[in-house]
């Protein structure tokens, strides 16, 4: 796997997401290559991307999976839009292992 969905930044991981609100499942799906040549997640959520609501599905979705505490996610651009960057804080060579890890296993 050559390509991942994050960046390692100095105070944890930016995630690149692309989000689908209003799917028939909340779920992290695949990764894909954007139009940019750039891998991303891909996730769909069952929440309508009204007042912030699916956003926080996908935070609870990724802190549920990743077994992370939800404060440790945060939405640094695409607030309302459906290609998102997050910030993952914490030990960001830690959280890339655990999600390289996390994605061989479900991913490959």
């Amino acid at each position: 796997m050559d390509q991942v969905p994050f960046g390692i930044e100095s105070d944890g991981l930016r995630l690149f997401i692309r989000l689908t609100p209003k799917a028939k499942k909340t779920a992290i799906n695949t990764m894909m290559t954007d139009g940019d040549g750039k891998c991303v997640l891909k996730a769909s959520v069952t929440a309508v991307p009204e007042k912030g609501k699916a956003n926080s599905a996908l935070i609870k979705l990724l802190s549920k999976e990743w077994k992370l505490a939800k404060s440790n996610f945060k939405v640094i651009s695409g607030e309302t839009d459906r290609n998102k960057t997050l910030l993952l804080k914490g030990d960001a060579q830690a959280l890339a292992r655990q999600l390289k890890e996390w994605m061989k296993q479900h991913h490959d």
